[in-house]
C-alpha cells in the first residue's frame, strides 16, 4: 500500500507544480533523460543479477511479448479506421501494450496472492515487460516517431538504448556477486524511477486537453484493462486446459495498468504526450478498480 500513495502523491506533486508554474515547460524532458539512462538501467542490473530462471516459469515471461504483439496489431488495425494520427497509434502500442508489471504489478500481488508469488512478477517483469520495451518498444517508437522502418536506424536505436544495454550488463556480471556499496547505489538510482516518473507525467498531465482525445483514451484503456487481459486468459486457458496458481498472477500482471517506462519512451520519441499522460495517469488509477474483479474472475477459472 505504501508503494501506491507514494504514486499518486508524487502524480499529484507533478500536477502541483506544473499548476504553480515551478518547473519549465519542458521540465519534464530533463526527468525524462535522467531514468532513461540512469534509474532504469540501475534498477534492471540490480534486479536481473538476483533472478533465477526456470523453464516452468517461460509461459510466464512469454506474457508480455503476446500483449505487446497484440497491441500492435489491434492498434494498427484500428487506427486507419478511427483516423488515429501516426503518433497517437505509437502512443496507444506503447502505453497500452505494456503493463506497469512492477511498482504496481508487485504491490498487488502481494495483496492479493501474496508474497511468495512475488519472484514470478518480477520474471515477468524484468524478462518480459522491459525486454519487450527494450527491443520491440523502441522498434514501435522509432517507426511511428520519424515515420522511417530503415532497419538499420532501427538496430542503432535498440542497440543505443540505456536499458537494452544495461540488460547485457547485467547478464554478463550475473556469476558475480557484487559487493555492497555497488547493490546499494544501484538501488539507490533504481528506487528514484518510479517518483521521477509519475512526476514527469503529473507535469504533462492535462485534463483540459482531454476532450479531442476521448476516443483514443477509450480505446485505450479498454484494451489494457480489459480486452487484452481477457484475450490472454482465454488462450492460456485453450494452451493449458486449466489456470495453476503461477498463471492466475501472469493474467494478473497482464491486467495493470500501463507501464511507466513505455510511457516514457513514447513522450521521448513525441508519441502524443498529451494521450500517454492520460493513459498512465488515468489508467493507473482505473486499474484499483478493475484489478479486485480480474482477481475474482482468476481465482474462479
Amino acid at each position: 500500500m505504501n508503494n501506491i500513495i507514494l504514486l499518486f502523491s508524487c502524480l499529484l506533486l507533478g500536477v502541483a507544480l506544473r499548476a504553480a508554474k515551478k518547473v519549465p515547460e519542458n521540465g519534464h524532458l530533463a526527468l525524462n533523460a535522467f531514468i532513461i539512462h540512469i534509474s532504469l538501467p540501475a534498477l534492471i542490473i540490480l534486479q536481473i543479477h538476483n533472478v533465477r530462471l526456470h523453464a516452468s516459469l517461460l509461459l510466464s515471461i512469454a506474457m508480455p511479448w503476446l500483449m505487446f504483439g497484440l497491441g500492435v496489431w489491434f492498434f494498427r488495425a484500428l487506427s486507419t479506421r478511427l483516423k488515429f494520427s501516426r503518433e497517437t497509434t505509437g502512443a496507444l502500442m506503447l502505453s497500452g501494450g505494456l503493463a506497469n508489471t512492477s511498482f504496481v504489478g508487485l504491490p498487488m500481488i502481494e495483496a492479493f496472492f501474496g508474497a511468495s508469488d512475488m519472484a514470478t512478477g518480477i520474471l515477468i517483469d524484468q524478462l518480459g515487460t522491459y525486454l519487450v520495451l527494450s527491443t520491440l518498444g523502441i522498434s514501435v517508437a522509432t517507426i511511428y516517431s520519424t515515420g522511417s522502418d530503415s532497419k538499420a536506424e532501427i538496430v542503432k536505436r535498440i542497440i543505443c538504448f540505456p536499458p537494452l544495454i544495461a540488460l547485457t550488463v547485467a547478464f554478463s556480471l550475473m556469476p558475480f556477486e557484487f559487493p555492497s556499496w555497488l547493490g546499494d547505489a544501484l538501488k539507490r538510482f533504481g528506487d528514484t524511477l518510479a517518483p521521477l516518473a509519475l512526476v514527469s507525467v503529473g507535469l504533462q498531465l492535462r485534463f483540459d486537453q482531454a476532450g479531442g482525445l476521448r476516443t483514443a483514451l477509450a480505446t485505450g484503456l479498454g484494451f489494457k484493462l480489459i480486452l487484452a487481459p481477457a484475450v490472454l486468459a482465454l488462450v492460456y486457458l485453450g494452451v493449458l486446459g486449466t489456470l495453476e496458481e503461477t498463471t492466475r498472477v501472469t493474467l494478473f500482471e497482464a491486467a495493470m495498468g500501463p507501464q511507466i517506462g513505455g510511457a516514457i519512451v513514447a513522450v521521448q520519441h513525441g508519441l502524443n504526450p498529451p494521450l500517454v499522460s492520460l493513459m498512465v495517469g488515468l489508467g493507473i488509477s482505473l486499474s484499483f478498480l478493475t484489478l479486485p474483479l480480474w482477481s475474482y474472475v482468476l481465482h474462479q477459472l
